[in-house]
Formats: structure tokens, C-alpha cells, sequence
């Protein structure tokens, strides 16, 4: 059953504001997911701020990825917003590839960014976090705030516990992450509360080709 009939099967109902409603539309936000992006093949999800701007060189560096990316044949998705997601969507467009966009409707109002080919709005963001982890084959995480660093641990934790398939997390700006991996070594694993190889299941990098060549590397082994 389609979203958009699901909602409004939703709006007409007397029982709209009851509990058991809520089932009907996470549902339909999961089959709308599950039936649009297991066309797409091979993908990347890509993280970032979005507030940063079009001159900040994590924008370009982010657009560079996705481009790069995207002619190694990697559908790029993003969570469809401004700042690196708008960047990675045009690397992603410019290169002819899938841009595809995983919109949340926010208080703020979010829009989507004028890059992306393939749209999906949800409401949950729990049912968005499923879409981003099930088809990619990476994680690009790029300088962010709280939403990027939930993304980035939800995968390290997801990886650890062995809830999914291992694959690459790649924490782009060594300078901006490097207080983040100084503290996991020193206080989080200093305490046992992760073990030495936990350290290994994320990369960080500068480089776009490296990015890449991680990406790559990871699937020929």
C-alpha cells in the first residue's frame, strides 16, 4: 500500500490521533523506502553540517567525493537538506550519477536541495536511519553536529555488535575529528569500554581519491 494512501486513509479517520494509527504510516514510509531505493544498486550515504556554505571548503570537499564516487558507479544519498547534503547531491547530479535525497520533515521545515533526482519525505527518523544503513555499501561522514554524529555512531555501533555487514565509515577532516578519536582512545577504550580493534572500524582522511580508494580497497579483500 502507498504512502500517500496510507496518509490519507490517516487524515480521514476519527482515529488519526490514536496510537495504533502510527503503525499504518511507519509502515507505509518503509515500503515507500524499500521499494524505491532497492532499484538504485551500489550506494554511499553521505553525512555532513547543514549549515555550512557553498564557499567552506568542506562543501567542495563533499562535492568532490560525491563526483568522484558517482563515476565509480555509487548511487549518493543524502538526507537531502542544505549544506554538505546539497553538496554532495550536486557532486552526485554533475556527474550524471543517482542523487537521491532522504528528506525529514522538522519543525524548521526542511527543503530539499535542488540536486537531488529521486526524493523520499518521512517523519520518522528512525524509519529514515534504516533507509541510510541498508543500502549503502559506505559511510561518508563529513564535519557535523549532533544529527551527523548520531548517523556516525549509530554504524560503529551497528558494525561492533555485528547487527549488519562491516563496511566502510570514513570520517572526512582529520584536524576536525581528531579531538573525537583522542578521547575514544583516552577515556573510552582507557575504561575497556570498547575494545583496541573497535579503534579500526572508521578511517579518516583529507584526500577525496583516498576516500575512494578506501571504498574500493575494502570490496576487493
Amino acid at each position: 500500500m502507498k504512502k500517500k494512501l496510507i496518509n490519507e486513509m490517516i487524515a480521514e479517520s476519527d482515529f488519526a490521533k490514536e496510537e495504533p494509527w502510527r503503525v499504518f504510516r511507519i509502515m507505509s514510509e518503509f515500503v515507500d523506502g524499500f521499494e524505491t531505493l532497492s532499484q538504485i544498486g551500489p550506494a554511499v550515504s553521505i553525512f555532513g553540517s547543514s549549515r555550512l556554505k557553498k564557499g567552506d571548503r568542506f562543501y567542495k570537499l563533499a562535492e568532490k567525493i560525491a563526483y568522484l564516487l558517482s563515476r565509480e558507479g555509487y548511487a549518493i544519498i543524502t538526507g537531502g537538506g542544505p549544506g554538505i547534503m546539497e553538496a554532495a547531491n550536486k557532486g552526485a547530479k554533475k556527474a550524471e550519477g543517482q542523487s537521491i535525497g532522504l528528506n525529514i520533515q522538522i519543525p524548521q521545515e526542511q527543503k530539499p536541495n535542488p540536486y537531488v533526482k529521486t526524493l523520499l519525505d518521512f517523519h520518522y527518523f528512525f524509519c529514515r536511519k534504516v533507509m541510510f544503513v541498508k543500502y549503502a555499501k559506505a559511510f561518508i561522514i563529513m564535519p557535523g553536529g549532533y544529527g551527523t554524529l548520531d548517523e556516525l555512531f549509530e554504524s560503529l555501533n551497528l558494525i561492533q555488535t555485528r547487527r549488519i555487514e562491516s563496511f566502510p565509515v570514513v570520517l572526512v577532516g582529520k584536524d576536525y575529528w581528531k579531538g573525537l578519536k583522542a578521547w575514544l582512545k583516552s577515556k573510552v577504550l582507557k575504561k575497556s569500554c570498547i575494545s583496541p580493534k573497535d579503534l579500526d572500524i572508521f578511517y579518516t582522511t583529507d584526500d577525496p581519491q583516498e576516500v575512494v580508494s578506501i571504498v574500493k580497497k575494502f570490496y576487493e579483500t
